[in-house]
């Protein structure tokens, strides 16, 4: 990084200190010649602005001129007295009033000459910058401590904000579709790489030239960061497989459970992602640390700890996360079931009910869906275990007479039986749901009764019939 101090011990240029010595530390973007009374609409924060005080007349004119550097936050000034008697004192004194360092460039050194050996040291700065990231890359350090060198070559806050973070840059970032971005407060880059939720790097101002090229050697630094990362987890994730197959094949799955380190409550969670294989990408991006994840491909599982700190809003959380970024996704829908809190002994349960979760999430229209356990029905949850045939033959023994009906004499007396069980049995809101007179319904499920030979009063009964009407859809 170039400070104004680094300026001092530039070789020839022999600047000498008039005001601000204990300010030298601070950065220098770029420099900036200029000869207006009022520069500030044209002066940029970091900026070394050099003059030769051609627009000084007398005393009181350099409160305006120093006024207008400070606000633009320049880092410094450098002037040159030759024309102007050597440096007038009300400059130094509104320097030191502005805390605005300034230099004294000497009589009989030609400006060009300041400016080009302060690009050049500019210039091998950012080289200089980019090799030590490089370095650190290389020494594989955590990437907080990437983050630290680069904020101390960069002389600005930066950060890494993954897509899916509740952040008001993200949006911005979504805004401008996933590329590069620019505003007087924030600087974002996207993060290298090809993973299937991205990062981004915000870095705290607008950059010059030579920072956006350390900013980009930064994001793909992090990008390699990143994927090193991904690789080690995909091999240490490998455990997760042979309790998945174990569950899948009926076997004694503890030796499996035993050998992934996982403890307690768990949840298994699948994730489908329509046209890639970017599910464990998401996956492990969204479930808590700890997760194990499986191998890639469109459709993922995963196992995770529930100590029953998991939100009870995961599934919003994570909907809203994806929908934010949806643009950005490399596949067409994201489809994630949750099975329940579960003990070891019910795991295989758990893959059953996150599997099912995941059925009724494909039934939806979203581009994003997530589907808890828990919001379904145990009906269909059981349902779910039986093949197409046999709901069909289940569906057809217990409804017949009424099937039969409903297509003989056009009418829908399924569905008027159906939306009568749904209202708990109750005539009157299921008259008012189907918007008929509370007789007529009455009529209707009497009619119901006499084609089935079923008392629908009684709950048994109810339920036997209620499970053969889900057993369709």
């Amino acid at each position: 990084m170039t400070t104004v101090k680094t300026l001092l011990s530039l070789p020839g240029l022999r600047l000498r200190v008039r005001a601000g010595a204990a300010l030298l530390d601070r950065p220098v973007s770029r420099i900036y010649v200029t000869e207006l009374p009022d520069p500030g609409r044209y002066v940029s924060a970091g900026e070394l602005v050099l003059s030769g005080l051609l627009w000084w007349r007398g005393p009181g004119d350099s409160e305006a001129f120093v006024a207008a550097l400070a606000k633009a936050g320049a880092a410094g000034l450098a002037a040159s007295g030759a024309d102007s008697d050597g440096i007038p004192e009300d400059l130094v004194e509104a320097c030191t009033r502005h805390r605005i360092p300034l230099l004294e460039v000497p009589a009989d050194l030609s400006f060009s000459v300041v400016t080009e050996r302060v690009v050049l040291a500019l210039a091998a700065a950012a080289e200089g910058a980019r090799k030590r990231l490089l370095s650190a890359a290389t020494e594989d350090v955590p990437m907080e401590t990437l983050l630290d060198r680069a904020r101390a070559e960069l002389g600005l806050p930066c950060r890494v904000v993954p897509a899916t973070a509740p952040d008001e840059l993200v949006r911005r970032f979504v805004a401008a579709g996933g590329r590069s971005l620019e505003a007087d407060d924030v600087s974002i880059r996207p993060v290298g790489g090809r993973h299937a939720v991205p990062w981004l790097l915000a870095i705290g101002g607008r950059l010059t030239a030579a920072q956006a090229e350390i900013a980009e050697e930064l994001a793909g630094l992090i990008g390699l960061a990143r994927t090193r990362a991904d690789e080690v987890r995909a091999v240490t994730d490998r455990v997760v497989e042979p309790l998945l197959a174990a569950l899948d094949e009926g076997s004694d799955p503890h030796a499996a459970l035993t050998a992934t380190g996982l403890r307690g409550d768990l949840r298994v969670v699948v994730a489908r992602a329509e046209g890639s294989e970017a599910a464990r990408g998401i996956l492990t991006e969204l479930l808590p640390p700890g997760a194990l994840v499986g191998p890639a491909g469109e459709t993922t599982w995963a196992v995770a700890e529930d100590d029953g700190e998991w939100p009870d809003d995961w599934p919003a959380t994570v909907t809203a996360a994806l929908v934010g970024v949806e643009s950005l996704l490399p596949c067409r829908r994201v489809l994630i079931g949750i099975s329940d809190r579960s003990p070891v002994s019910a795991l295989r349960g758990a893959k059953e009910v996150a599997r099912y979760a995941l059925a009724v999430a494909a039934e939806r229209a979203g581009a994003v869906e997530v589907v808890p356990g828990g919001e379904i029905g145990m009906h269909r949850l059981l349902l779910a275990g039986a093949s197409d045939d046999l709901r069909a033959a289940l569906r057809r023994r217990v409804l017949g007479p009424l099937l039969s009906y409903d297509a003989e004499q056009g009418t829908d007396l399924v569905h008027t039986l159906r939306v009568f069980l749904e209202c708990s049995g109750s005539p009157t809101r299921a008259a008012r749901t189907l918007h008929v007179h509370v007789n007529t319904l009455r009529y209707r499920i009497g009619r119901a009764s006499e084609l089935l030979g079923v008392d629908l009063t009684e709950f048994t009964e109810q339920l036997d019939v209620y499970l053969a009407l889900s057993a369709g859809s």
